[in-house]
C-alpha cells in the first residue's frame, strides 16, 4: 500500500462528545456497573422497538444463549438455522447440549431459504426434534418473517431471531427482532448502534423475560445492584438457578442510551451510502449489487464480484483495494468450512452451495456514518478501478 495513502477502516464507530459526557457521569456517579442507567436503557429500547420487554445483556452472544436456555432448548434438540453466519449463533445451540440443523441461504440474498425449512422439516429425524428456527437477517436485510412466523406457528416451533444486524429495521410486519418469541440485538463495536461490547432481548413474553433476567446474573432471585449504595438494601440474597454473568455495565448502558437517540439518524447516512455504492456499481457486469429491500438496516454492504468476468479472484480484488488504502471484509466464512463444524458433523464444502457461491464472490464495503463524501468517492473509484482493469472483454 502507497504510505503517502490514507487508509480508510472497514468499520468504524460513530462517537461524540454526548457518549464521552455520559460515560463521564456515571463514572462520577461512583456506580460504574449493571444499576439505573443499565434499567432506563432497557426501558427506553423497549419503547423504540415496541417491544414489551428489553434485557440489556454483555453481548448478543449471551443474548442468544439465555434466549435458547428460556426457550428449553437441551439435548436431543435441533435447532434450524443457517450456515451462513458468525460461529456464535450456532455455537450456543451446542452450548446446551443441542444441534444445530443446517439449511442453505436462498439464491436471491444471503439470508436462510424458507423453501429449504419446510424441506428440512419435512425430512424430520428419527432421534432428534426440531424445536425451533433461528434466522439470521444478514447484513441487516429482513428475512421472509411472514413466512417463518406461518412455519413456525403451524409446527409449534419457537421462532428466535438473530438481529445482530438488523437494528432499527423497520418492515410492514413490524419491527425486526420483534416478530419471534424473542430477539436478539448486537451492540459490538462495528454494529449500526454500539456499547463497545453488548447486547439486547426483547420479548413480549414475561415468562421468557423473567427466567432471562434470573439467568443473566448468576440465578440470584432478585436485583441487587444496589446493595452496596442504599442505606436500606439488603445484603441477602438467594441463588436458584445455575446463571449467567451476562449483565451489561452502566458504563456500557450510557453510550448505549445516547446511541439509541441517533440511530435513525445513522440508518439514513448507512441508506444514503448504500444508494451512492449501488448507482455507480449497478451497471458493471462484473459486479452484483445487494437488494434494496424494505426495511434494510445496511449495517453491511454485501458487494459480489463475478469471477468467471474477472482476470483476477475475489481475494485478489481485496487485496487490490488494501493497496489503494481501502479497509474491507467478508461476510461471512461459512460456518461449514471452519474445522470444528466439519469435525464435528462431517461437512463438505458442496453440502450448501448456495452459502459456499456467496462466500467465494462476497466482499463487504464500509459503510458507516462517520464516513466523509471523500472517503466514499474514494472507495468507488478503488472498486471501479480495480474492477475496470481486470475485466474480461
Amino acid at each position: 500500500m502507497n504510505q503517502n495513502i490514507d487508509f480508510i477502516p472497514f468499520a468504524r464507530p460513530s462517537l461524540g462528545q454526548e457518549e464521552e459526557e455520559a460515560v463521564v457521569q456515571v463514572i462520577r456517579s461512583g456506580w460504574l456497573t449493571t444499576g439505573g442507567v443499565t434499567k432506563s436503557f432497557e426501558e427506553e429500547f423497549a419503547r423504540f422497538c415496541g417491544s414489551k420487554f428489553a434485557l440489556a445483556v454483555n453481548s448478543a452472544t449471551a443474548g442468544l444463549h439465555l434466549a435458547l436456555e428460556a426457550l428449553g432448548v437441551g439435548p436431543g434438540d435441533q435447532v434450524i438455522t443457517t450456515p451462513y453466519t458468525f460461529t456464535s449463533t450456532a455455537m450456543v445451540v451446542k452450548h446446551l447440549g443441542a444441534d444445530p440443523l443446517f439449511v442453505d441461504i436462498e439464491t436471491e440474498s444471503f439470508n436462510i431459504s424458507v423453501e429449504k425449512i419446510e424441506e428440512a422439516l419435512k425430512r424430520g429425524s428419527p432421534v432428534k426434534r426440531i424445536r425451533g428456527i433461528l434466522p439470521v437477517h444478514v447484513a441487516g436485510q429482513p428475512c421472509r418473517m411472514d413466512q417463518l412466523v406461518s412455519i413456525a406457528k403451524e409446527r409449534r416451533l419457537f421462532l428466535l431471531e438473530d438481529a445482530a444486524h438488523a437494528f432499527p429495521s423497520r418492515t410492514p410486519w413490524g419491527f425486526v427482532g420483534t416478530l419471534g418469541d424473542l430477539g436478539v440485538y448486537s451492540f459490538y463495536a462495528t454494529k449500526t448502534i454500539t456499547t463497545g461490547e453488548g447486547g439486547m432481548v426483547v420479548t413480549h413474553d414475561e415468562g421468557f423475560a423473567k427466567r432471562i433476567s434470573l439467568m443473566r446474573l448468576h440465578g440470584i432471585d432478585r436485583e441487587i445492584w444496589n446493595r452496596y449504595t442504599s442505606p436500606t438494601a439488603s445484603w441477602q440474597y438467594s441463588v436458584i438457578e445455575p446463571g449467567f454473568k451476562y449483565n451489561l455495565t452502566d458504563l456500557a448502558s450510557a453510550i448505549g442510551r445516547v446511541q439509541l437517540k441517533k440511530a435513525d439518524q445513522f440508518l439514513e447516512k448507512r441508506k444514503a451510502i448504500a444508494r451512492m455504492y449501488t448507482e455507480h456499481f449497478q451497471d458493471r457486469a462484473y459486479l452484483k449489487v445487494p437488494p434494496e429491500t424494505e426495511g434494510h438496516a445496511w449495517h453491511l454492504y454485501l458487494l459480489r464480484i463475478a469471477p468467471h468476468k474477472l482476470r483476477i479472484t475475489r481475494d485478489e480484488f481485496i487485496e487490490k483495494l488494501r493497496e489503494k488504502g481501502i479497509g474491507t471484509s467478508v461476510h461471512f466464512i461459512p460456518l461449514h468450512l471452519h474445522p470444528y463444524w466439519k469435525r464435528t458433523y462431517g461437512f463438505k464444502p458442496e453440502d450448501f452451495p448456495e452459502s459456499l457461491k456467496k462466500f467465494q464472490e462476497v466482499i463487504s464495503l464500509p459503510i458507516y456514518p462517520a464516513l466523509t463524501e471523500i472517503q466514499i468517492q474514494r472507495i468507488i473509484q478503488a472498486v471501479l478501478q480495480v474492477g475496470d482493469a481486470h475485466f474480461k472483454l
